[in-house]
């Protein structure tokens, strides 16, 4: 089983590629949450696991991450991209 790690700061708007970012500047939004990454990730049909108390190691805050589970047959871009896709929608 591949677990894949999503951290809001991968889609956050106010962070640059060095900073963290990794979907690029139209798919990214302003701030997201760990409960909006996880309803998109749901919505592109994987399942998602929260944890709230983890930092990135880029950041002095946590915002927490989502873990996405059984996501064997997306790579990790493939699946940003559609992630950041639903979470512009979603907003």
């Amino acid at each position: 089983m591949v677990e894949n790690v999503l951290w809001p700061a991968q889609f956050d708007a106010e962070l640059t590629r060095a900073e963290g970012r990794r979907v690029p500047m139209d798919l990214a939004v302003d701030e997201p949450t760990v409960d909006e990454i996880a309803k998109a990730v749901q919505q592109v049909g994987y399942d998602a696991v929260v944890e709230r108390d983890v930092q990135y190691p880029r950041e002095w805050e946590p915002r927490g991450r989502v873990l996405v589970q059984n996501a064997d047959d997306a790579g990790k871009s493939d699946l940003l991209g559609a992630v950041g896709a639903y979470l512009g929608a979603l907003r």
